[in-house]
């Protein structure tokens, strides 16, 4: 109890000293394009086949012929019988109805199929004609060899005439079987005995048949009853049977001898186990290897928090399965039904075939022991793969020879959003070549199938069937757009001047999968990637008119989501002061005498560097600038903005091309014509562009969306306000200054009004003055002043002067002399 109880904490502490994982970015991305029913179509650049209707769904089981020309799909109600021999369209055969949900579908023989479906809740199993799609009229119990819910995942594989399925055998779930059915002669059905618990709640993800060894893998997850945890610990488990076993004479009767199961424990050295297996699929070995080589490669994710979203790749080899089977096994006490480790007697080998004509003793011993005590290590005791941007739900794998004919492992990844993601295993660690959109929403059951002899990936989903080409070379129009994919599928002919697929027939091909070292690889290709600025001349390019003080921005399309892009100028450094690197890769400024000329943009991917777009950025011919019609009212215009942009269109075989200097322009009033670059001039710089722009995509897609079909993209010319700015700024300093000179002048009217008396009142005290001081008043009354203003006679003689109040004569008013 305390080793389990030091385990637990072990596992959680594992959960926080888990190292950084490295981002996994596809290099280029393909969305789904508007594709019709069983049309070639799809996203730009990468062309895919699309089988649906209206009337089937839930095509989620698909069986392809041992020549790759027929795909068998069980859909909900029916099994379709798809041509898929013709590389532009997928033609619907026959259709039959079938019961229900179709769960299993096995070749039986070379001229029937055998289906089973849930038929609602209550299986059914029948046998179909692979020709006419006819089905037989009596059909067979379902119970044991397909499940009862239609969404639960089940596995099934026909080997010589004989079904090997694991799923459930009742209606509620709670009786997992892996048995054997459809067999004759001497050989009898077979299932598991389930007195002892040998499948804990199980999630039956694929099988396996090895022909050498003669026996059948199965592999599942399910709950982990060695593990004393509070929690239900989820492992994942591979299980073998030996096709040879007919049960015991007396004890183990009509039940498997030989069932043995291991844990498979996708896990690195002191990190947390990625524990819950979702797919598996296995890679025979090469040729003349013997069975020993052959590799398994499943994904699996966590059940704890601190890895919830991340999904990883681990990779198994037979060997190693064979030799945990053959070691120790854990020991069940059958009053506690706890597990443990101890030293024992072995009185016989579990898991090892013949043990039908063993003693009973012996077979009780394999029937109470057959869980092994060590668990199966991933290939180097780490993860092949690990990915937290990406939930991975299904996988296919195939080994592809390159121009250098050497093997390399391509991994096909489906991923929960409905990508799939086509990865080429390197020792420098994964990369991912591509990604393509499949489906728009989240799929509830898919499944996935490899045709090698016809290069093609199929897709079941609920929406319908999509057939995916493995390779896509002709969409890498340059020799190091072709080495940088890094694709063993596709390698550069220097004959045709064209990516090709890698064959016998195609001998020194540009090529470098484990490097992508393009200068090297196209050495024998004249590689005008880079324009220079000499001293006396200056580079063709996309020429862009803006008016002074217009904000500029300058698109540059990237080669691929791996590659970094870089801005230059000739004999200019880009100031942070003027210049603005966005994040999208573009180039932002304010046009101004300093910043007019040439800008050349330049794309780095894995030490190559080539040039993605030049822009010669000058002033607008025109200087006359548009005024308005009223100068009333406050008016507030945007900052005008020039945008430059490099615009997709059709190139051949890919749907995308990128043409620099030779756009349309738009020729306004009173604006002359602006020059258009040669053919002569640009030819260098478009081919660099050509269809190496993979990743136009749905970003760069609504970018274009912004601009209107047939105009030119040099976007809100709108005129200079200078002038305007001016003017306003004028009428404004007068109005301010009229509006001071009326106050002053109020101010001072109410000063005289408050200090002098009324005019033309006489007083009392001028009634009573001698004729001598009448004569004097009479004399002073006309030039009286008061710093420097003259009084008339009307006014009063008593001024308030420098804050004194005098009289005519200097003196106080009313005082006599």
């Amino acid at each position: 109890m305390e080793n389990h109880s030091l385990l637990s904490l072990t596992v959680a502490l594992l959960g926080f000293l888990s190292p950084c994982i490295t981002r996994l970015t596809p290099r280029v991305s393909f969305p789904m394009g508007n594709v019709n029913c069983c049309d070639t179509t799809g996203s730009p650049g990468r062309q895919l086949s699309r089988f649906s209707s209206h009337d089937v769904s839930n095509t989620t089981t698909l069986l392809l012929s041992e020549d790759g020309n027929m795909l068998y799909v069980g859909a909900r109600d029916a099994v379709l019988a798809l041509d898929v021999s013709h590389k532009d369209a997928v033609i619907l055969r026959h259709k039959t109805d079938c019961p229900n949900f179709i769960r299993v579908l096995q070749f039986l023989n070379s001229t029937h199929i055998y289906a089973c479906g849930t038929f609602a809740f209550s299986p059914r199993c029948t046998y179909i004609n692979s020709k006419t799609l006819t089905m037989s009229l009596k059909p067979d119990e379902g119970r044991g060899r397909c499940p009862y819910d239609p969404y639960q995942r089940n596995s099934a594989i026909i080997v010589d005439g004989e079904l090997y399925t694991g799923t459930v055998a009742d209606y509620r779930g709670n009786r997992p079987v892996i048995s054997r059915h459809l067999s004759e002669g001497r050989r009898v059905d077979l299932k598991l005995d389930d007195t002892l618990g040998w499948l804990e709640d199980p999630t039956f993800i694929s099988s396996s048949f090895i022909p050498d060894e003669g026996k059948i893998y199965f592999f599942f997850s399910e709950v982990g009853r060695e593990y004393d945890f509070i929690d239900k610990f989820i492992v994942s488990r591979v299980s073998q049977i030996c096709m040879s076993d007919v049960g015991g004479q007396r004890t183990l009767q009509r039940r498997w001898t030989t069932f043995a199961k291991a844990q498979l424990l996708c896990q690195a050295d002191n990190e947390l186990p990625y524990n819950v297996i979702q797919d598996i699929d296995s890679l025979p070995p090469t040729g003349g290897a013997p069975a020993d080589d052959t590799l398994f490669y499943g994904i699996f994710t966590s059940q704890w928090s601190v890895n919830s979203g991340k999904s990883a790749v681990c990779s198994f080899r037979l060997t190693d399965i064979k030799s945990v089977f053959s070691g120790n096994y854990k020991v069940l006490n059958r009053d506690t039904l706890q597990w443990s480790t101890r030293v024992q007697e072995k009185v016989a080998n579990p898991g090892e075939c013949g043990l039908h004509n063993a003693s009973d003793n012996a077979l009780r011993f394999v029937k109470e022991n057959f869980l092994a005590d060590e668990s199966v290590r991933p290939i180097g005791r780490s993860l092949t793969m690990v990915s937290a941007e990406h939930s991975y739900s299904h996988l296919t794998v195939q080994r592809v020879q390159a121009a250098n004919n050497r093997d390399y492992t391509v991994l096909f990844l489906l991923t929960e959003s409905g990508y799939l993601h086509k990865t080429v295993l390197l020792q420098s660690g994964a990369h991912i070549i591509e990604e393509i959109q499949i489906f728009d929403q989240p799929q509830p059951i898919k499944s996935l199938k490899l045709s090698i002899p016809k290069g093609m990936i199929y897709v079941g989903t609920s929406e319908g069937v999509v057939r995916v080409p493995a390779a896509n070379c002709s969409f890498y129009w340059t020799c190091p757009q072709c080495v940088l994919a890094r694709d063993p599928f596709c390698g550069w002919d220097p004959v045709s001047r064209a990516c090709v697929e890698a064959s016998n027939t195609h001998t020194n091909l540009g090529q470098d999968i484990d490097r992508g070292n393009a200068e090297e690889a196209c050495s024998s290709v004249s590689l005008t990637h880079r324009a220079t600025f000499g001293p006396n001349k200056l580079p063709a390019g996309e020429l862009v008119s803006v008016s002074l003080n217009e904000v500029v921005r300058l698109q540059c399309p990237a080669a691929s989501r791996l590659s970094q892009q870089l801005w230059e100028r000739p004999n200019t450094r880009l100031s942070s002061d003027l210049y603005l690197h966005l994040e999208d890769g573009s180039l932002s400024f304010v046009a101004t005498p300093t910043t007019l000329g040439h800008y050349l943009c330049l794309s780095t991917e894995n030490g190559y560097q080539q040039t993605m777009v030049i822009y010669h950025v000058k002033q607008k011919s025109s200087p006359i600038a548009q005024t308005p019609t009223s100068r009333t009212g406050h008016q507030t215009h945007p900052l005008p903005t020039t945008q430059a942009v490099a615009r997709p269109g059709p190139w051949p075989g890919t749907g995308l091309h990128t043409s620099v200097g030779t756009w349309p322009k738009r020729t306004e009033a009173k604006e002359e014509t602006e020059p258009t670059l040669s053919s002569r001039d640009t030819q260098a710089t478009t081919r660099q562009l050509g269809r190496n722009l993979t990743l136009w995509t749905a970003e760069s897609r609504q970018k274009e969306e912004e601009f209107r079909d047939g105009e030119p993209l040099l976007l809100a010319r709108s005129p200079c306000y200078l002038k305007e700015l001016v003017v306003v700024s004028v009428l404004l300093v007068l109005c301010l200054s009229l509006l001071i000179t009326i106050l002053l002048y109020v101010i001072r009217k109410r000063c005289h009004s408050r200090t002098a008396p009324q005019a033309g009142t006489p007083t009392r005290n001028s009634d009573r003055q001698t004729p001598v001081e009448q004569e004097a008043f009479r004399g002073n009354q006309f030039l009286s002043k008061c710093n420097g203003q003259v009084l008339h006679s009307g006014q009063a003689s008593g001024l308030v002067c420098n804050g004194a109040l005098t009289g005519s004569n200097g003196h106080l008013p009313n005082t006599p002399i």
